[in-house]
């Protein structure tokens, strides 16, 4: 047995510990996710905070970056290719799916003159996204094909890309108001 499936061994055995728990003790809603992003003074660079864990995201120097770290398109698609990862891993647990290894590959397009004069018609956001799964497994090509499917329905990051979603949002200037600072024209 190689070490991936033994480790998908262990996964089980905690995913079936947790949902026996659940099944005593139903959780009472949902869980709430945060993260905290602040942008540094004179880099501009986004610190995204997420639990007790940070992420530093800039950009390139074609939009004014200076590589510090990942923008947040890339960030996206690598959120895509992660949660992939994790619900593979879950899925191949839950239905006893050997797997030896596995890796995902996110691509994705984004052009800088979409939105402007003759480019109104690209978007704005990544698109062509495509992944692509290299997998080892001793398993027919119809549990693959049923593992992927699996993967594809309970994915939370994929469904979120696919399925349109309300998003609100609120400025909020938290600079004092100086009196009569008003502007003139």
């Amino acid at each position: 047995m190689s070490t991936f499936q033994e480790f998908l061994y262990q996964k089980r055995a905690a995913l079936l510990a947790r949902r026996e728990e659940q099944e005593r003790n139903p959780p009472e809603g949902p869980n709430v996710l945060k993260a905290h992003v602040e942008a540094a003074g004179r880099s501009g660079v986004r610190r995204i905070q997420i639990r007790q864990f940070e992420i530093l995201s800039d950009s390139g120097p074609e939009l004014a970056g200076y590589s510090f770290g990942p923008g947040s398109p890339e960030i996206q698609l690598g959120v895509l290719g992660s949660c992939l990862t994790h619900i593979f891993e879950i899925q191949a647990a839950l239905l006893e799916v050997p797997l030896d290894s596995l890796e995902v590959d996110i691509t994705g397009e984004i052009d800088f003159r979409a939105g402007k004069p003759g480019f109104e018609q690209i978007p704005v956001f990544p698109h062509n996204i495509r992944y692509d799964v290299k997998l080892s497994s001793s398993a027919s090509d119809k549990t693959i094909a049923d593992l992927h499917a699996a993967v594809e329905r309970a994915c939370p990051i994929l469904n979120l890309l696919l399925n349109p979603q309300t998003i609100e949002g609120t400025v909020k200037n938290i600079a004092p108001v100086l009196a009569g600072a008003g502007v003139s024209a």
